[in-house]
């Protein structure tokens, strides 16, 4: 048997969670570099992945299969296609970041030791959600998935209300209960989505009589599966709702806002750029592999609901006076790009689409983390409570000017090939929908360069007239993702090599073909 090197990447995590949940009250110092080696072994990992994965090879790679539940005909599947590795590479990536950032934010408030252990519990959530999110990018078992779904639900529930953001701390009585809040809202939308999709997983498996999406798929594919298409469109509603509430897409994105404004800057990134990912991307892999037809069927309504989450999600945005809350509802926009890409039912779309969701993921993290920074000097997250912090803190408004150009799709940087990918893949297929998703870019330039302006530029407020710089381990932080963004924004080769042949395959599910260009109406 060759090495399970899937379930390796995913158990490393895993293990880790429970190595740095088991260290000693007194040591938390310890427990942070225990959690940070454990990130880093599992970015080893998923390089070996990336590596050994053939763009031109099997749809599904590096695949095991065992046994599990065989009453139920539940097993233990797993394979990656190019799709997934580069999502499960993104997650490998950004948890070291996000744990280097969160160094300090789960230290208790007092410094006497107690049997509660507040920072080895904090960093042991973490990477139980990495190794939850890993594994669902590679599982290929539908209720494998959908236990996986759900379970990464419990250790962000804790993150959100458990280690909230200390900004008000000392300032606002009601923070615990707006952490609670947060939390508990993000709970009952995600489990609220997770019982219905539980609905259609067994709907399913009723019709299909199997949980493997190889075997439904290629049982569709040779025509000795048939699904009424009444029956395939209320399965496809069941797993696309769930998928809209992970997303999150419009009207569906309410308890984004609470949940990335009241979590710490790090757990606002694990929310966005990490756990929503597994949404959009269950939309490719399950919406359009398992229900092709009925796809095709609710587009029309799914490509207006993501150009409503692009244009609402950007001008809620300009309107915002707590900075992680306008970053929140920036990535509502984002998402909503996303999705247009996927529904377009282009190749340049879905491309774009899932270059978008890696992209979208480092630049959020880069600008979260450096906003997360200067939150933390200043203990307030409100726009108005800065200003000229330029003049003070040089190298951390430069990269929080870059995150934000990142974030607003300056060419040269990696969410722009992205973007400009959703967009052409969007106009050779309805490009009304394409001019009205344009008013996003509009409105993200906006929104960040009044942001930056408001808390960088003019008099220096006497509030951050004191404010330090970044430090080592901040900068530690911030350029690499920097470097990311530059290196991906002018060579995303290494990205598009790996997801054109994935997209290609999801184009045959559907049985859709690329828009030709009208030569004769061009002339």
């Amino acid at each position: 048997m060759s090495f399970p090197l899937l379930t390796a990447t995913a158990a490393l995590p895993a293990i880790g969670a429970i190595a740095t949940a088991a260290v000693p009250a007194a040591r938390r110092t310890a427990a942070k570099w225990l959690a940070l080696l454990f990130s880093l072994g599992t970015l080893v990992l998923a390089a070996v992945v990336f590596v050994r994965f053939e763009p031109g090879g099997d749809r599904y790679q590096l695949t095991e299969s065992h046994a599990w539940i065989a009453d139920f005909g539940v097993r233990y599947d797993l394979g990656v296609d190019g799709i997934g590795v580069a999502l499960l590479a993104l997650t490998a990536l950004l948890i070291p970041f996000v744990i280097v950032a969160g160094w300090h934010d789960a230290d208790p408030l007092e410094t006497k030791s107690s049997r509660w252990r507040p920072t080895q519990g904090f960093f042991a959530l973490i990477l139980m959600v990495e190794a939850m999110v890993i594994l669902s990018f590679v599982a290929t078992d539908v209720f494998l998935f959908y236990i996986l779904f759900e379970a990464m639900l419990i250790p962000m529930y804790f993150l959100i209300g458990g280690f909230g953001d200390r900004a008000h701390a000392g300032t606002d009585e009601n923070a615990a209960a707006q952490r609670s809040y947060a939390a508990v809202k993000f709970l009952l939308y995600n489990l609220a989505g997770g019982l219905i999709m539980l609905a259609a997983v067994i709907g399913l498996y009723v019709v299909a009589g199997s949980f493997s999406l190889p075997e439904i798929a290629e049982a569709r594919a040779n025509g000795s599966l048939e699904m009424a298409t009444s029956t395939e469109r209320w399965l496809f509603l069941g797993f696309f709702f769930a998928f809209a509430v992970k997303a999150p897409l419009w009207p569906l994105h309410t308890w984004l806002p609470n949940a990335m404004g009241e979590a710490t800057a790090p757990v606002a990134v694990l929310i966005t750029a990490i756990v929503d990912k597994v949404g959009t991307f269950a939309m490719l892999r399950f919406c359009l592999g398992l229900f092709p037809e009925a796809s095709k069927w609710a587009t029309p309504v799914i490509i207006a609901l993501a150009l409503v989450s692009i244009v609402y999600g950007a001008l809620l945005a300009v309107g915002q006076r707590d900075i992680k809350r306008l970053i929140a509802y920036a990535s509502i926009s984002h998402f909503g790009f996303i999705i247009l890409g996927i529904f377009a039912m282009t190749s340049q779309g879905q491309s774009g689409a899932t270059l978008y969701m890696v992209n979208h993921g480092i630049s959020t993290a880069a600008l979260l983390l450096v906003a997360g920074f200067l939150i933390t000097r200043r203990g307030s997250r409100l726009i108005a409570d800065y200003g000229g912090v330029q003049k003070v803190a040089p190298v951390l408004a430069g990269t929080f000017l870059i995150g934000g150009l990142a974030t607003l799709s300056l060419p040269g940087l990696a969410p722009f090939v992205s973007e400009f990918l959703v967009l052409v893949g969007t106009f050779s297929a309805y490009p009304v929908a394409g001019i009205i998703a344009t008013s996003g870019i509009v409105l993200a330039a906006l929104y960040v360069l009044v942001l930056y302006q408001r808390t960088m530029t003019g008099p220096v407020q006497e509030s951050v007239r004191s404010m330090p710089d970044l430090k080592g381990r901040e900068l530690a932080v911030a350029v690499p993702l920097i470097a990311v963004l530059i290196f991906l924004g002018v060579f995303p080769k290494p990205l598009t090599d790996v997801v054109n042949p994935a997209v290609e395959h999801t184009m045959s599910d559907v049985q859709k073909k690329d828009p030709q260009p009208d030569v004769e109406a061009a002339k």
